[in-house]
């Protein structure tokens, strides 16, 4: 199981940017990010470096955008990322395919039902409670308070905002490659997958090393600010929220190159 390190543990290293890579995206440009967690200012910085790299290698393509999951919590502004992707998806210079990572789904259970929000609270539903101007229950334990909270966000929250959230995707898949949060149930066809191992698995997928069914692009599970590229999968989650890192890769055919935004 991979247990993501605080700042202070990460060591930095030299680690190639370029890759070639037998597989194919079908002639596509695409771009996926990881875990985002609230930094929205490196995610505008992100886009802007997306849009300079794509501009003079769009040749006629319109690029595709993969966003995979985690948003929201931990960071200062997770209201902020979730309008931003409200803009990206009505752009028509650009296909966006949001994934749901995690954060999203427990985040929508606590809409739904406030009361077992607590441990979405404690994994940093709070920071986007805060993000929203929502005063946080200070018991996360008080029923009462945790009612009272969601109530309060439903009257700030954009109904746009729950849009994207109910709208985003538990898998994409193009070419050779597939898009997903935490990653597969190894064994399983990607047709058969469970939602809740594409949320949350770590040990049983991060430990393969043969080939799936697809190269497999996911998020959710980080150990520096460096992003792990290996054949069978590619792991984008460099702990934005911590690191201060935020990483994407450009996919073509037979490439992948990484971009990153920092500070």
């Amino acid at each position: 199981m991979t247990i993501p390190v605080r700042q202070s543990e990460v060591e930095p290293r030299d680690w190639p940017r370029f890759h070639k890579s037998p597989a194919k995206v079908a002639g596509e440009l695409l771009y996926a990010i990881g875990d985002i967690h609230g930094r929205y200012d490196l995610l505008m910085e992100m886009l802007a470096l997306i849009v300079e790299d794509a501009r003079g290698r769009c040749r006629g393509r319109t690029p595709i955008l993969v966003t995979c999951g985690d948003y929201i919590d931990r960071g200062p502004d997770s209201a902020r990322v979730l309008t931003a992707l409200d803009w990206i998806r009505r752009d028509d210079r650009v296909r966006l395919h949001a994934i749901k990572g995690n954060h999203e789904a427990a985040f929508l259970g606590f809409l739904a039902e406030p009361q077992d929000g607590t441990a979405w609270l404690a994994f940093g539903g709070d920071a986007t409670l805060r993000s929203y101007g929502v005063r946080p229950p200070a018991e996360f334990q008080d029923i009462s308070e945790l009612i009272r909270a969601r109530d309060d966000l439903l009257e700030v929250m954009p109904a746009a905002h729950l849009r994207v959230l109910e709208g985003l995707e538990l898998m994409v898949t193009v070419g050779d490659y597939a898009f997903v949060h935490a990653g597969i149930r190894p064994g399983v066809p990607l047709s058969r997958q469970k939602a809740d191992d594409l949320l949350w698995i770590r040990g049983p997928f991060l430990d393969r090393t043969e080939p799936f069914e697809k190269r497999i692009v996911h998020g959710h599970s980080w150990m520096e600010a460096a992003p792990e590229i290996y054949d069978n999968r590619i792991g984008l989650d460099t702990g934005a929220y911590e690191t201060g890192v935020l990483t994407a890769i450009r996919i073509e055919d037979h490439e992948v190159e990484v971009l990153q935004t920092a500070h």
